[in-house]
Formats: C-alpha cells, structure tokens, sequence
C-alpha cells in the first residue's frame, strides 16, 4: 500500500478555477486575451525601454524589469491552465510542480525588492536630485536589478529544496488552479510544519523588510513634494508616485492576504480569488498603470507609431 501510495506522488491533479462544463470555453477565451494583453504589455513596454535611449535611466530600467518579472509570474501560470480548460487531463507530474511553483515564487519575491528598490529610486530623485547621478548610477542600479532577482532564485530554491523532503501519499488532488505551495502541503502526509513556519517566517520577513523601506521612502518623498513651489514639478512627481504606489498597494495587499493572512483561515474560494488577482490581474495591470501617465513612454510610442 505504502509503494501505491508513493507511486500516485509522482503527478497530481490540478482541479482549476471551476469544474462547471459550461464555464470552460469561456472562461479559456476570457483568460487567454488577458493572458496576451499581459505579455504585449509587458513586454512591449520592456522593448520600448530599450529602443529609446533617452529612457535608459534608472527609474526605466527598474520598470523594464519590474516588466519581466510580471510576464514571469503571468508565464508560469497561465498556459499551464488554459490547457486545464480544454483538456480533460488536468494531470501534472511532480517536477512539473515544483518547477511551475519555483518560477512563480522566484518572479514574485523578486518584485518584492525590485518595487522596494524603486522607492529607493524616487526618494534620491525627488529629495536629492543633484546627487541622483552620482547616488544611482547605472552600475548601481544594474546591480540593484541583479540582487533583487538572486534573492527572488535563492528564496524560492530554499522552499523546493523543502518541498523534496515530503511525501504526498493523502492524495494527489490539488484544489487550485496551480502548484501553489500551501496546497501542496495540505495533500502531504510528511508533516510539513517546518515548512509552512518557514514559509510564513521568509514571506513576514520579505514583505516587512520591502513594504517598510516602500513607506519610509515615500514618507520623505511626499514630503518633499509638498515643498515644491513649482506646481508642474509637484503634479509631474505626484504623478510619477501615484502609478507606484498604486501598483505597490495591490501587490502587498493580495500578497498578504495569500501568505501572511492565511492563519485566519478564509474560504477556498477566497483563496483563488486572491491568487487569481495576484498572479494574473496584477500582472495584466502593471504596465499600464505605469504607462497611461508617463509622457516619456507615450512620447516614445508616438515617435515609434509616426515611423
């Protein structure tokens, strides 16, 4: 029984966002066009970014990485359930797992710091901006993008690394629509209590860390703003912060709500709802928030258009 057991570990099932009949065509078509707004988006502003180089500053490569990070998320798990729609076979083996959740986590926690980073970026713009070239240079700012994304690969290796050690021999049902972690552990019969404490301790640890340095910079930075006698300099920087801190309060909320707020025990449905919007509304949402507002990259886009 035990070796049955072990052999039903290897590939799971995943059950996706509903198991209605009637809802799966459409609900393919509806996540599919998001799913390619997403990645135009995305990467469409990353191409932007590189094409011009008048926006090949700090604050731009920041966003062009930002970008990418959130067509990763979006990549690792849309394709995988667009097929789930049309296929009766929702099975998915065991390294798949581990790698849909590994690129998941990796993309996510690196735009934790990548949006701390760029807080970092708009406080030395705005409250010292003759010092912003020497303070943030490219080099730095290269090296900023390079930690923020070794951090988000370490942090999600730590939790594969983990996840190996156990065993899923209670089922191989995974109610969500992807490998999300804390699924996985409620189907192991390996107690996984070290794992869901280290996982809440990293997820506390890694939002404080980055929300803190997030709030302590736009405190001086509104700060600063408020000083300004120059009305178009305070609308042009409000302007610049207010798409910022948008993309920052959707991105910490849904995030605390999955992992920190997750010891209050909501709903399943909640749950999905608050992944569904993490992993593939944010994403979907980001470049846009970022672009609509930024004369710099519509007057990129105008140029490139009238070509």
């Amino acid at each position: 029984m035990a070796e049955e057991n072990m052999t039903l570990a290897t590939e799971f099932v995943l059950m996706g966002l509903t198991d209605h009949p009637g809802l799966q065509v459409p609900l393919f078509l509806v996540f599919l066009v998001i799913y390619l707004i997403t990645m135009v988006g995305n990467l469409g502003l990353i191409a932007l970014i590189w094409k011009d180089p008048h926006l090949h500053t700090p604050m731009y490569l920041f966003l062009s990485s930002l970008a990418m990070a959130d067509a990763s998320t979006s990549s690792s798990v849309t394709p995988k359930m667009l097929i789930n729609f049309l296929s009766k076979n929702h099975k998915i083996s065991l390294a798949e797992c581990l790698t849909q959740f590994y690129c998941f986590g990796s993309s996510a926690t690196t735009e934790c710091f990548l949006l701390s980073v760029m807080a970092y970026d708009r406080y030395v713009a705005i409250c010292n901006p003759l010092l912003y070239p020497v303070m943030m240079s490219n080099s730095l700012c290269s090296q900023l993008i390079g930690a923020s994304y070794l951090v988000g690969f370490l942090h999600s290796a730590i939790h594969v690394g983990l996840l190996v050690r156990l065993t899923f021999c209670k089922s191989n049902i995974i109610h969500y629509f992807y490998c999300e972690i804390l699924q996985l552990f409620k189907i192991s019969c390996t107690d996984p209590t070290v794992n869901i404490r280290l996982v809440l301790i990293f997820s506390a640890i890694i939002q404080i860390f980055t929300f803190m340095t997030i709030i302590i910079s736009y405190c001086y930075v509104i700060f600063a703003i408020l000083k300004k006698k120059n009305e178009r300099g305070r609308s042009k920087a409000f302007s610049t912060c207010g798409a910022h801190l948008l993309s920052v309060s959707l991105f910490y909320g849904m995030l605390f709500l999955m992992y920190v707020h997750h010891g209050s025990g909501p709903t399943e449905d909640k749950e999905k709802m608050y992944s569904l919007f993490y992993t593939i509304i944010i994403p979907l949402l980001n470049p846009f928030i970022y672009s609509l507002r930024n004369k710099e990259v519509i007057g990129t886009v105008r140029k490139i258009m009238k070509k």
